[in-house]
Parts: structure tokens; C-alpha cells; sequence
């Protein structure tokens, strides 16, 4: 278990002690000002005019009501809450029960289960609130639903609800006990599930016309989601799972091939497609000048944007993590569930925060006209199972780096993940040295790194580095024998660097 003592971020004055709704303008990262160098949040501020497109944030200030300054401040207050979530949730361990975005452009919510912890989430800038059970608790229950037998009819989807501290159940009409009875009976309190009715019937978002994107066997369309570099494959693409099953053929629109490498649906809804020599990789995002420079995860109240073939680009925000969505195919888990709408054919297009890859379009229901509900697959999954590294707009991959070692790897995860290294295999020692590593995650993420050595056939840890941080370094002076490194994803995910150097 993580221990509760944690480096806080400093406040420049006892008044912005006093946080509340409006106090957040002025965030501890303000500690600077008064000599004269930007603040972290100015900083933060100034990254994002210059990489947020024109064209993105027309459409967020349209969708949002925003002025572009409002857009501005309120990608600002997300992307630090990005950065900030993985040290909160660690410094909070038990008593963490969420972070969210509020309506306004610099509100951001930290729920507690214990009122001692209040200070702690104040500490950072933020608004605590108090609930009764913690985020472990709640994707514990989420997690009950998904495993085991089906839902029964009628139930469309479930997900944690985070700011309502709730589990939160989709019904049709006439099947909300039903609902409440199967949630009740596989071990979720009766005091923590909500079901809501719907009318909505969610479905993949394929499409078999005409038009441009990517073809499936020269007759289905989907959306391309974001560019990627393979280690051996070279460029290729991540989108939808339920566009084409792994071996299938894939034609653009000028003719270049490609094929299905990895593909899953349902359970999930990711593939992984090999484009081939005749296909360029690039950071942009289809229909806008946006660029994709890094994957880090939005929190719940968000705002997003979708690009798709068919819709081209739309706005909103994030409303659940982790949702379980049932479409007539079966049920797909761990995926993120949005107000912002999308048709047949936007099917795997990419979604992106500021300029953070998100994921891929999965289904959902409604249209662009009327309004609706799309869920889209994270990408930090497609990207590890496929070993495939973001293209961004520093090159392919985040650039993470480790400096000078013997021997350096690169991998993907996804929140929660493990890789281990050299290669998925162990290097001998034949003499007693240091053994030294650094590794390098993407920002705003929490990446660990353990040190195990054979012992027999039983990996024993010998050295852990796990602060709450993406980078991460160990020295350890070890005996002769067989040892290998543990990456984890502790929270959030995407590639990583890892740099090693055995004893002499």
C-alpha cells in the first residue's frame, strides 16, 4: 500500500489558502510570480496557444458557450489536472474518490471519504467534496458487472458515475428492477446503484458506403484514429476493433494497402492496422491542423473533440471513465463514455483533449443532427497490445528519454499495465556490480519500475522505484545472477523509455 505522505504543491499565499469556486484562478502555481517568471499555469497557458488549432478551438467555444480566452483558461485548468490527477490519487490512497472537471473553466473536484483529507486536496488548488466510498471501492463493483454472466435485456450499459459517488445502471423502460435485482445480486450495494432509462439502443459506428477514410474488404468504411510507428512494421494506424478482424485488407482513398494486424471486439474495441510503406506517418488529426503531442488521460467534465469521415469534427466532454457499453454484438468494458455526437463511418476516429490523444470512436447512439451519446475505446490499450508507439508532434512516440546507458527499450502500457524488459526476457550477470536503470513515462502519468532477480523459479524484487512521478531510477549493487526489470503503469498509460547498464 502507497503511504499518505506526499509532496505537496506549494501555495504562495495563506489568502489562496482560502480555495473556493472562484479561487482557482489563482492556483499555487502562482508561487512565482513576483519574480518576474511565468507561472506554471502561464507556462501551461502559453503551450497550449501555440499547439491547440484554430479550428479546435472555434469548435469547444461554440460547443461550450466559451469565449477563445475561456477555451484557452479552461484547457489550461484541464491539462493540469491531467498532470495533477496520478499525485492526488497517490497522495490520497484510500480516502481518493475521484477528480473531476467542473461547468466553469477552472473548477476541478477532488472527492474524499474522509474529512481529515479535505486539507490535502485544498493543498493542491482543488475543491474538495466529501463521499462515502472510494474510487478503488467503485471500479470494484464496475468490475462485478462486467464479469461473469450477461446483463440481463434491457441493460444497455453501466459505469461509475464520479461526481454522484454512484454506480450508475442504463435501462430500457419497464427493466429498471430488473437491473437493480441482477446489480444487487452480484455483490454492488443496493445504496451505491442508480439506474437510469433509456430509449437509446447503442451500436457500433460502422458503415458500409461510399466516401473517403479507410476501406474494409473494399465495401465497409471506418475513421482513421491516430497514426502510429511500429518498432519493425513501421507506420500504421490504431482505430475500431469491430471494423475488421485481424487479417482483413484495408484500401484509402488513394489506393494505398494496408492490413488488420491486431484486432478485439467485443470485450474490447481496438485494432491495430499495418499501412505499409506506401502510407506517411503524421501527428495531425483528420479534419483540423491539430497535432497530437502526447496521450495523457482526461478526467471526468473534460472537454473533448471528435474527428470522424463522416461528421468531421464535434465537440463536448467527458462524463464517465471506464463505462461498460452492451451493443447487439455483446459488451464492451473500459471504455469512456462522452456527450458528443457521431454517425455510421466515424467509427474508430480519433478523440483528443487539447492536444492529448484520448482514443478511438467505438458506437453509441443518436446522430449529429439531434444530438447524442458516442463511447470511444482509450488508446493507451490499442498501444500496448499492438507495441506500436503515437505518432506525435515531436517525431513518433513521446520522446521520452533516459540519457546515457548500455542498453535502451521502449514499450507501451495501458493504465495498469506490466512489461517486462529486456525484450519480455532477463539478462545474466557473471559478476556482483551495480546494476543502474532509468525510466522514462509519458507526462502526467505514474510509471513504476522494480528491479526482480531469479531466485530458483520465483522472481524476487530486489530494488523498487516508486514515487508518484513518470520518471523513475534505480542503482542497486547485486550479486551474479539472472535478473530483469518491471515496468507498471501504476496510472495512466503510453510508451515509455527504459535505459539499463549491468555490472562491468
Amino acid at each position: 500500500m502507497r503511504h499518505h505522505l506526499r509532496a505537496h504543491r506549494l501555495i504562495a499565499t495563506g489568502a489562496s489558502l482560502l480555495l473556493g469556486a472562484t479561487a482557482l484562478a489563482t492556483l499555487s502555481q502562482s508561487a512565482s510570480a513576483d519574480d518576474g517568471a511565468l507561472t506554471a499555469r502561464e507556462e501551461t497557458r502559453a503551450e497550449l496557444v501555440a499547439s491547440v488549432s484554430p479550428d479546435m478551438v472555434d469548435a469547444l467555444g461554440e460547443t461550450l458557450g466559451f469565449t477563445a480566452d475561456q477555451v484557452y483558461d479552461r484547457l489550461t485548468t484541464e491539462s493540469l489536472a491531467m498532470r495533477d490527477q496520478p499525485t492526488v490519487a497517490y497522495t490520497l490512497d484510500e480516502d481518493f474518490g475521484g477528480l473531476w472537471i467542473g461547468s466553469g473553466v477552472d473548477q476541478v473536484y477532488v472527492a474524499v471519504t474522509d474529512t481529515a483529507r479535505m486539507g490535502d486536496v485544498s493543498a493542491f488548488g482543488y475543491i474538495p467534496t466529501l463521499v462515502r466510498y472510494n474510487a478503488k471501492q467503485l471500479s470494484g463493483y464496475q468490475k462485478a458487472l462486467d464479469a461473469g454472466k450477461a446483463a440481463p435485456k434491457g441493460v444497455t450499459g453501466w459505469h461509475v458515475d464520479v461526481p454522484t459517488n454512484a454506480v450508475v445502471l442504463l435501462a430500457k423502460p419497464g427493466t429498471a428492477a430488473k437491473a437493480r435485482s441482477w446489480a444487487v445480486a452480484k455483490g454492488v450495494p443496493a445504496d451505491v446503484v442508480r439506474v437510469e432509462t433509456t430509449t437509446a439502443s447503442p451500436r457500433p459506428y460502422a458503415d458500409i458506403v461510399g466516401g473517403t477514410a479507410y476501406y474494409i474488404g473494399g465495401s465497409s468504411r471506418c475513421s482513421v484514429g491516430f497514426s502510429v510507428t511500429h518498432p519493425s512494421r513501421g507506420p500504421g494506424f490504431v482505430s475500431a476493433g469491430h471494423c475488421g478482424s485481424t487479417g482483413a485488407s484495408v484500401t484509402s482513398g488513394t489506393g494505398s494497402v494496408g492490413t488488420f494486424i491486431v484486432s478485439s471486439f467485443p470485450g474490447n474495441d481496438y485494432s491495430y492496422i499495418d499501412a505499409g510503406a506506401s502510407w506517411t506517418a503524421s501527428p495531425r488529426v483528420q479534419g483540423s491542423s491539430q497535432q497530437v503531442a502526447n496521450a495523457n488521460v482526461a478526467p471526468v467534465g473534460s472537454s473533448i473533440c471528435r474527428s470522424g469521415s463522416t461528421t468531421g469534427w464535434h465537440c463536448g466532454s467527458v462524463q464517465q471513465l471506464n463505462t461498460s457499453v452492451t451493443y447487439p454484438q455483446g459488451t464492451v468494458s473500459q471504455v469512456t463514455r462522452t456527450n458528443v455526437c457521431a454517425e455510421p463511418g466515424d467509427s474508430g476516429g480519433s478523440f483528443i483533449s487539447g492536444a492529448s490523444a484520448q482514443g478511438m470512436t467505438s458506437g453509441g447512439s443518436g446522430n449529429c443532427s439531434s444530438g447524442g451519446t458516442t463511447y470511444f475505446q482509450p488508446v493507451g490499450e490499442a498501444l500496448s497490445a499492438s507495441g506500436a508507439a503515437l505518432t506525435t508532434s515531436g517525431g513518433p512516440g513521446p520522446g521520452p528519454s533516459c540519457g546515457n546507458h548500455q542498453n535502451n527499450y521502449t514499450g507501451t502500457l495501458a493504465s495498469n499495465g506490466n512489461a517486462y524488459q529486456p525484450t519480455g526476457g532477463s539478462y545474466q550477470s557473471t559478476t556482483s556490480g551495480l546494476h543502474s536503470a532509468c525510466l522514462a513515462g509519458p507526462s502526467g502519468t505514474d510509471f513504476d519500475l522494480y528491479l526482480q532477480k531469479l531466485s530458483g523459479s520465483t522472481w524476487t524484487t530486489v530494488a523498487t522505484s516508486n514515487s508518484p512521478s513518470n520518471n523513475e531510477t534505480i542503482s542497486y549493487n547485486g550479486t551474479a545472477g539472472t535478473y530483469r526489470y518491471r515496468v507498471h503503469a501504476y496510472s495512466g498509460s503510453g510508451t515509455y523509455a527504459l535505459g539499463l547498464t549491468k555490472p562491468a
